[in-house]
């Protein structure tokens, strides 16, 4: 089995093979990235997401199935003890045996059944395992894990069955104190989560950010979809994915403030899109990346790209790459 292209949506695998032919790799020959090879080569997933769990164990998922538009049966998970080799862990949620809210809703009063972009989180506090997902066209939710371990069963860590209503791409970040923030979409607001994840406390804080001078990023909130959050060295990095100048990129802005206002947005990987930042067991960071655009060496296969930061504490992606993220 491929999997990542099983399902009913697996008829619809010939036109990925076709779309993933479109791919240039001239941000390769351009020296904007490196010639990135994908983690797991016979899956298809878009909006990867790599964590190191709690148990010393790396986490990948992302958004699976042939035709995640149309149509997938839930969220799939890998695991990996070095980043090299990666295991098949199962489906961990599917709307047959999970679904709750998820099983009514409609779009064009048609039911809609695919999983966007979810998300698996860590939380030290809690010693547990979280998802965040996002159903199309505009709902997001926070499962949790009933056992304490990665591979579930999941159920709804929100209260009575709930959900955030609208809007896409739900991320969680835990900051060092142990407090739990949500942002999702292109980052315009922040939540503070209570406790347990079972809801929000107060109201969302709008981010302010200081725009590019030279007039390159114009929207109103840091990225256009795809949010994510991390902290390095006491600065907090907000971004998401954008389409920018072509390509389907990773892009950040810096706070010393969890809540803003942000400075110094930038392009930090080409071509990285809507995926998440994680460090290592030897304390390496990298971005996790799955190929949107036809600048990329492929598109919609799980990848991961080492990264570094400047004295300024800027993102640039690292010059030495491990042999076992590139392509021969």
């Amino acid at each position: 089995r491929a999997y990542g292209i099983s399902g009913p949506g697996a008829k619809h695998t010939a036109a990925w093979t076709n779309y993933n032919r479109q791919a240039t790799g001239s941000a390769v020959t351009n020296g904007l990235i490196p010639n990135l090879k994908p983690l797991i080569p016979d899956t298809q997933l878009r909006d990867t997401i790599v964590i190191l769990g709690g148990d010393g164990n790396y986490y990948l998922t992302g958004s699976s199935g042939a035709d995640i538009w149309d149509f997938n049966d839930g969220i799939e998970l890998w695991r990996s003890a070095d980043l090299k080799k990666w295991h098949y862990v199962g489906e961990v949620w599917s709307f047959d045996k999970d679904g709750t809210w998820e099983k009514n809703w409609l779009w064009h009063r048609k039911p809609v059944r695919a999983i966007w972009a979810p998300e698996i989180h860590y939380i030290r506090r809690l010693d547990n395992y979280f998802i965040t997902i996002s159903m199309p066209p505009g709902n997001r939710g926070i499962l949790k894990s009933a056992t304490g371990k990665p591979e579930g069963p999941y159920v709804n860590a929100l209260a009575n069955d709930s959900y955030f209503k609208g809007g896409i791409d739900g991320t969680l970040f835990e900051d060092d104190d142990g407090k739990v923030y949500f942002t999702s979409g292109g980052a315009s607001t922040i939540l503070l989560m209570n406790d347990d994840l079972s809801g929000s406390v107060g109201q969302p804080h709008q981010i302010e950010f200081e725009k590019p001078a030279d007039g390159s990023w114009t929207r109103n909130s840091v990225a256009q979809e795809g949010a994510s959050l991390f902290k390095r060295n006491g600065i907090y990095y907000l971004g998401g994915a954008a389409f920018y100048q072509g390509r389907y990129s990773s892009v950040v802005a810096m706070s010393t403030n969890v809540f803003g206002p942000y400075k110094n947005w930038q392009e930090a990987v080409p071509c990285g899109g809507g995926t998440d930042y994680f460090q290592d067991k030897d304390g390496n960071w990298w971005d996790a990346y799955f190929g949107n655009d036809n600048q990329s060496p492929f598109r919609e296969k799980p990848a991961i790209v080492k990264i570094d930061f400047d004295r300024d504490g800027k993102i640039f992606v690292a010059k030495g790459q491990p042999d076992f993220v590139l392509q021969k």
